[in-house]
């Protein structure tokens, strides 16, 4: 059984998302998460040893970061064809996006959005046009990061784009890429279930 534990708008609402484009059957368990703006509060039925989510617990095993439930999930799951096997010459590509996403471009979005600068900031993970630049790199001359297909990388970056458009590069390359991803039939699904009341 898998179950998800998820505070509504927040980036546990990408992996409702990736449940639905997995075809899961899973269950979600609302919590409640301290949020940027001061509200809420660690909620003690989250198993997150942080307090955050997303979190998910398959059999008893507690999996957490949203990468590593991506990877966790579209393993488990491989018929879904969001992911590239083990083999295909596009799993190298996948895993380097889904750890650019984490390893980039979270800590350049948060430096720039808090207006920090430094040297070795920049000499360590770049910055914001370098990053646009990449993205740009991959979407100019495909729909997906991984080309046709669209992965579960796509999730990644799609929903940060979704929730701050201006965190991404301008232009219509981007918010063409947006508007595909938006209309996915799992997203609609996901939105649907963000909060306990919808």
């Amino acid at each position: 059984m898998l179950t998800l534990y998820h505070a509504p708008q927040s980036r546990s609402t990408r992996m409702l998302w990736l449940l639905e484009e997995l075809g899961a059957d899973y269950d979600i368990r609302y919590v409640d998460i301290r949020r940027q703006n001061g509200t809420g509060a660690a909620d003690p039925r989250n198993p997150h040893p942080d307090g955050k989510v997303p979190a998910l617990v398959h059999d008893g095993r507690l999996v957490t970061e949203s990468v590593a439930i991506m990877l966790y999930l579209t393993d488990l799951f491989p018929a879904a064809g969001l992911a590239p096997l083990v083999g295909d010459e596009a799993r190298g590509a996948y895993l380097t996006w889904l750890a650019y996403y984490a390893g980039v471009m979270e800590p350049v979005i948060s430096f720039s959005f808090l207006q920090i600068e430094h040297p070795m900031l920049e000499a360590t993970f770049r910055g914001r046009k370098e990053m646009d630049a990449r993205i740009l790199g991959a979407l100019n001359t495909q729909p997906y990061l991984l080309g046709a297909q669209f992965s579960a990388a796509d999730i990644l970056l799609a929903s940060l784009g979704h929730w701050f458009r201006d965190l991404m590069p301008a232009g219509e390359v981007v918010d063409g890429y947006l508007a595909r991803c938006a209309e996915r039939p799992a997203l609609k699904t996901a939105a649907a279930k963000d909060s306990p009341a919808a």
